[in-house]
């Protein structure tokens, strides 16, 4: 794996079609848009393939890094072999090669990580009896400097000992007969709500505490397609 504070920025046999200078010109340009100090936990997930599919959202979707609770060493410590193994790379369609990725050997290792680094952790979970629950879209992700956002195992969810440690459970509302998702489609809509509300954010404010406005002119707009000069 990289360096804990680096971007990975890969040039492989797959990119063969890109030239150098394109796929900086990509990184270059989505850098403004991408979401500083937010992290994707995943806890203890079952699929190898599910993770895959998270790492593909998170990379959409300009989330900084993934974390992996992986107790069972499914994943390996090396980010060069991992982003060459098949199953992470055909699911996540190559992401992995473009995102950092770091694994835990425990839930109370990553949650101390965190805290260390002064990260606040939000769980996506349903309603827990004795936690403050958030409805998704009612939630205020933005108040946080840094924010690390937890999604639970596919069969069990979030653990107890990592609700306890969160400042608040985010559930998804839904109306059908079925009230489940599955972990890609859960991870995609929770991130697009909380990196929307954050990339809004950062478009206005330079410094969080002081909230130091940025010149109109010198804003990007948060909601605006990147055009993609490596298709012309």
């Amino acid at each position: 794996m990289t360096d804990d504070n680096s971007v990975p920025v890969v040039d492989d046999g797959s990119e063969q079609k890109r030239s150098k200078p394109s796929v900086r010109k990509r990184a270059d340009a989505i850098k403004p848009y991408r979401c500083k100090n937010l992290i994707a936990v995943i806890e203890n997930p079952e699929d190898i393939k599910n993770i895959g599919t998270v790492i593909r959202n998170v990379n959409a979707l300009g989330v900084e890094k993934v974390y992996v609770v992986d107790p069972r060493h499914g994943l390996s410590d090396d980010w060069q072999e991992l982003r060459e193994r098949r199953s992470l790379s055909s699911t996540s369609v190559s992401a992995v090669k473009w995102t950092f990725v770091k694994r835990f050997n425990s839930s109370a290792d990553c949650l101390n990580h965190l805290k260390k680094n002064n990260f606040t952790s939000v769980a996506t979970s349903p309603h827990r009896k004795g936690s403050r629950n958030e409805i998704l879209h009612e939630a205020d992700f933005a108040a946080y400097t840094k924010l690390a956002v937890w999604f639970g195992n596919e069969a069990l969810g979030i653990t107890d000992e990592v609700a306890d440690a969160c400042e608040m459970c985010v559930s998804i509302p839904m109306f059908g007969m079925i009230e489940s998702l599955n972990l890609g489609t859960s991870s995609g809509i929770v991130l697009y709500e909380v990196t929307k509300q954050r990339r809004e954010y950062q478009s206005m404010y330079k410094k969080r505490k002081k909230r130091k406005p940025i010149p109109p002119e010198k804003r990007i707009d948060p909601h605006r397609m990147i055009s993609d000069d490596r298709k012309r």
